[in-house]
């Protein structure tokens, strides 16, 4: 029975990423006006693409909740035709979210607000940010044009906020001081008050094929053959690489053990072997949250990660020894934190299933609904 249904869970995880498009209503939401009764009217201005779009899925999965709490119509409009004004948004929002592309320069950025603002005027403006970094690199361009900005995970301590860097993020600072990586010093200034507009969201737990996984009931512990699964990509910025190939060289000290390593797989692939893997190793990628991390508690292993105590997300599934294990930034403790899960049945099901539940919990209770009333009521 229990292959069953993890059959039946993949064939859905299959069919959603191989969908062209991410919602199947899509081009009936592009251009509908808002109906003349609606009182609570939210225009989503979008990124079509992977990561951009797991901030957005939740918005049209909990639409009918968004409706009967705040009476809320929802259409969505991609930023690109927006931009080249080839599908005119409705108009008259009464909040309008938008996101942008990570490079966007700040004059087209603050061009795309003003034209928000002059067809929405009532809106509440709302930034949604979906870079993967914890930095706040467009708070200065936006902080005069909106009411609030959204980000997935953030810096616990707000303090470290518009303090200089080496490079543009702390994991850049951090890792360039480490292996003596040449970077230019880089303030991203906060205005003041910008503190008060931010917003924790969601991470990657509203993704599509994610959410309506932790719909369903936990992995099955059962029989995981492979003990560590730790397929990481190095390529990257001189930073990054050599904070990856440090990870790499760490699986050198659990030689002996069955460890899934090497190039990409197609991702239906991937999550089935993570699905066969006791411990999954996740480390930073150019932010600290990964889609590792939630693919991995999605699939019953347990989340081995470099310590996460610095960081504030919602749902939080960075609890110590509860939700995820935690490791020394320069990974002192990695043989021995993963040789003791290994050898501990009892501990990774209690980690895996209390890592399940936290997101169970979170998108069963509709709790997006609550957490976004800032954004809409």
């Amino acid at each position: 029975m229990a292959s069953d249904r993890h059959g039946l869970i993949l064939e859905k995880m299959r069919r959603a990423i191989q969908r062209t498009g991410r919602f199947a209503a899509r081009k009936w939401l592009l251009n509908r006006p808002f109906s003349k009764t609606a009182t609570s009217r939210l225009l989503l201005v979008t990124i079509d693409e992977r990561i951009p779009q797991s901030q957005i899925y939740p918005f049209h999965f909990y639409a009918d909740a968004l409706r009967r709490q705040y009476g809320t119509e929802i259409r969505e409009v991609s930023i690109e035709e927006y931009e080249r004004g080839n599908s005119p948004a409705p108009r008259d929002a009464t909040t309008v979210c938008f996101q942008t592309q990570f490079h966007t320069p700040r004059d087209e950025l603050i061009a795309i607000v003003e034209r928000l603002k002059q067809q929405n005027p009532e809106a509440r403006i709302v930034y949604l940010d979906w870079f993967a970094p914890t930095d706040l690199r467009l708070a200065d361009a936006l902080d005069p044009h909106i009411a609030i900005y959204v980000k997935k995970h953030v810096l616990r301590d707000r303090s470290l906020y518009g303090k200089p860097t080496l490079g543009d993020t702390n994991l850049v600072d951090h890792f360039s001081k480490k292996f003596g990586i040449a970077e230019e010093t880089r303030l991203f200034p906060i205005p003041p008050g910008f503190l008060d507009k931010l917003h924790i969201g969601p991470s990657f737990v509203t993704a599509d094929f994610m959410l309506h996984r932790f719909l369903g009931t936990s992995p099955v512990v059962g029989e995981k053959p492979i003990d560590v699964h730790a397929r990481l990509g190095v390529k990257g910025t001189p930073w990054y690489q050599a904070m990856r190939t440090e990870c790499v060289d760490a699986l050198g000290t659990i030689a002996d053990l069955n460890v899934a390593t090497g190039g990409n797989l197609g991702h239906v692939a991937y999550l089935q072997e993570l699905q066969a893997s006791k411990v999954c190793f996740s480390p930073f990628g150019y932010g600290e949250v990964c889609w590792r991390d939630y693919e991995a508690i999605m699939s019953g292993s347990v989340l081995l990660k470099p310590d996460m105590s610095h960081i504030e997300t919602d749902p939080d599934i960075f609890v110590p020894g509860k939700t995820y294990v935690p490791l020394r930034w320069d990974l002192a403790d990695f043989e021995e934190k993963v040789r003791e899960l290994v050898g501990m049945p009892s501990l990774r099901e209690e980690i895996a299933n209390n890592a399940f539940t936290a997101l169970h919990d979170y998108v069963t209770s509709e709790r997006f609904v609550t957490q976004m009333r800032p954004l809409i009521a």
